[in-house]
């Protein structure tokens, strides 16, 4: 059962660009669930940030990125990532998207089919904000 927080809560990581970013973000994001009562959402949320975090280091300009980890209203959760890559990927932006045929590709492809939400935004600095919110079972 999920404890409740006073105030909503959120927690963000600033990640350098380094090949074990997306571990780091994903044990952090159980420790912070694990915190809040919210162990039923650590699969769905683990994948989710794993996947973002991954394309932000791989598409993101080979810069710094960051992890957002926050309880929505209903008491479910959101999971987003900026880095300093302006672009949205097609399935952000309401673009139909195959399935890719290389090993490669498939990582927002699990975040569209996972999530209860998603979307994105760009942002005032160059880059672009990427999220996707999965709720209570």
């Amino acid at each position: 059962m999920a404890t409740v927080a006073a105030q909503p809560w959120a927690y963000t990581l600033q990640l350098p660009h380094d090949p074990r970013a997306p571990g780091i973000a994903r044990a952090t994001l159980r420790a912070i669930l694990r915190t809040y009562g919210l162990d039923e959402l650590t699969p769905t949320a683990e994948l989710l940030a794993s996947e973002l975090v991954t394309n932000a280091h791989l598409y993101g300009k080979g810069g710094p990125y960051g992890l957002r980890v926050g309880e929505r209203p209903d008491g479910g959760l959101r999971v987003g990532v900026w880095d300093a890559n302006p672009q949205i990927p097609p399935p952000f932006v309401g673009v139909p998207v195959q399935a890719p045929q290389g090993e490669r590709g498939r990582g927002l492809l699990l975040v569209q089919a996972c999530a209860d939400r998603y979307g994105a935004y760009p942002l005032q600095q160059p880059g672009k904000y990427l999220w996707a919110e999965c709720a209570l079972p």
